[in-house]
């Protein structure tokens, strides 16, 4: 029943919001130029890895070595806007539609932590990863690691429709009063380096 309300939802979404897409990638072209869309290998459903797509919001910008440079000065205020509005993340319908990703589930992240989960933490991969959830509507960013993978974790022990219907209209309050955005002093979130206690 899930993964028919997801296709469901997703394809809806897409074409009601095709308009929107396409002004975004236009504005993204002026305003930061090509690549318009972000590419990036994430980590799905046990683990499977697929390709997530969003809005580029950051600067190609580079140090004198090539290396680019920090995301806190790659990020325009026009990326900004982009994220905290979570309009970068519109794309992620395409994954739900493919079935890489869900509505609702644990948020899909980088494949450099898959070797830092304890074993408990790895449990977030046990469900298809989603656009929002349980951890987005309880701090986004604003919460420790820890913290986050103990609310993922939490549901996939809980889910049901019924939650995942409160997670997305908590997460449509949180877009309006875009709290949680980035880690406190950070541009978006620090990363993950693994848990003290799985020294």
């Amino acid at each position: 029943m899930k993964r028919c309300i997801d296709v469901l939802i997703a394809l809806l979404g897409i074409v009601s919001l095709a308009p929107l897409l396409i002004l975004l990638a236009l504005i993204v072209r002026l305003k930061l130029g090509t690549p318009i869309l972000f590419t990036q290998v994430r980590p799905g459903l046990n683990g499977k890895l697929f390709n997530m797509l969003k809005f580029r919001s950051m600067t190609s910008a580079k140090d004198t070595d090539g290396n680019l440079l920090p995301d806190d000065q790659r990020l325009t205020p026009f990326g900004v806007a982009l994220r905290s509005a979570s309009l970068d993340e519109l794309l992620s319908l395409w994954s739900v539609l493919k079935g890489d990703m869900s509505l609702v589930g644990p948020r899909p992240l980088l494949t450099e932590y898959l070797p830092l989960y304890s074993v408990e933490q790895a449990r977030r991969h046990e469900v298809r990863p989603g656009i929002t959830g349980w951890a987005q509507v309880n701090g986004r960013n604003a919460i420790s690691w820890e913290g986050k993978f103990v609310l993922d974790v939490w549901y996939v022990d809980n889910q049901s429709l019924s939650l995942d219907a409160k997670i997305l209209f908590l997460t449509l309050r949180k877009v309006f009063v875009r709290e949680g955005i980035s880690a406190v002093g950070e541009a978006t979130m620090t990363k993950f380096t693994g848990s003290p206690a799985n020294d």
